[in-house]
């Protein structure tokens, strides 16, 4: 059984996590160590959870104790359960709860590059995306749309951080994905010893179209993606085996990576 205990003193230590730490602060929290993250709302926390991620505490709005979270306190007994009323919580955070309820979660180990690829038929790489919004965007789609694994280059922003997995809805748990130890454009190389075909998502004029078959009949493809603003960069596109673009109407030039990669991903996660 779960300890509730309530919220008397906003400046306890065991409440750090949930208030005046940073993201990059959890990230290094048990340095050497894997961090911690912070889980929001119950679906995203029960998909954490089913994933195997280890519950350290809970944040939960007193309403909901007995309430929607009431399964979740259930399956984290032993770890206390910090409550208070809303306004306490939303003092507490600087933000009112999504649903009541947040979770400070031990990370797990980012797994091998190797590890991620061997069995991948579909994978999405990101090069320096650091929206975290935009992230979880692209994790929700990849998951959604047949893609089998996330690769993101070190200057990416971390999946695991609170607004990236909440718009992802809890999938940055269910699909594997790891970071490149190289940069561009050695992590193409890398990708094509792995057999995978290339594609690189830009504006050029030697491109192909999304559903020609040298994409869509690719026994292995890697879709790649880039920054906000600024893209690829010139020599991961030179690099790849195809550059793709999106055909536009109304003078439009391109669309936020995240609606590129759902475009990219319901078309090309298709086997011909």
């Amino acid at each position: 059984m779960s300890d509730i205990i309530e919220i008397n003193d906003l400046s306890i230590p065991e409440l750090q996590p949930y208030t005046s730490m940073a993201e990059v602060q959890l990230l290094h929290y048990y340095e050497p160590d894997t961090g911690i993250f912070i889980a929001e709302s119950p679906k995203v926390i029960r998909t954490a959870l089913e994933s195997g991620y280890e519950p350290l505490s809970l944040l939960a709005e007193r309403k909901y104790i007995n309430g929607q979270a009431n399964d979740i306190i259930e399956k984290c007994a032993g770890i206390p359960v910090y409550t208070a009323d809303s306004d306490v919580l939303t003092q507490l955070t600087g933000f009112k709860l999504t649903l009541g309820l947040l979770c400070a979660m031990r990370r797990k180990p980012v797994p091998e590059l190797d590890d991620v690829l061997k069995n991948a038929s579909r994978i999405a790489v990101l090069e320096d995306v650091m929206n975290q919004t935009n992230i979880g965007a692209v994790f929700r789609s990849a998951a959604a749309l047949g893609f089998d694994a996330v690769i993101l280059t070190s200057a990416s922003s971390d999946p695991l951080y609170r607004r990236s997995i909440r718009v992802s809805m809890g999938t940055v748990f269910r699909i594997p994905w790891t970071y490149f130890k190289c940069s561009s454009p050695d992590y193409v190389s890398i990708l094509k010893s792995y057999g995978f075909t290339t594609a690189a998502m830009a504006l050029r004029k030697d491109t192909v179209s999304i559903d020609d078959p040298c994409l869509t009949s690719a026994d292995k493809l890697a879709v790649i993606l880039g920054t906000e603003g600024e893209g690829l960069r010139e020599e991961t596109i030179n690099a790849c085996d195809h550059t793709i673009k999106i055909p536009m109407s109304h003078g439009v030039d391109s669309l936020n990576v995240a609606a590129a990669s759902a475009v990219a991903f319901w078309q090309l996660g298709k086997r011909t």
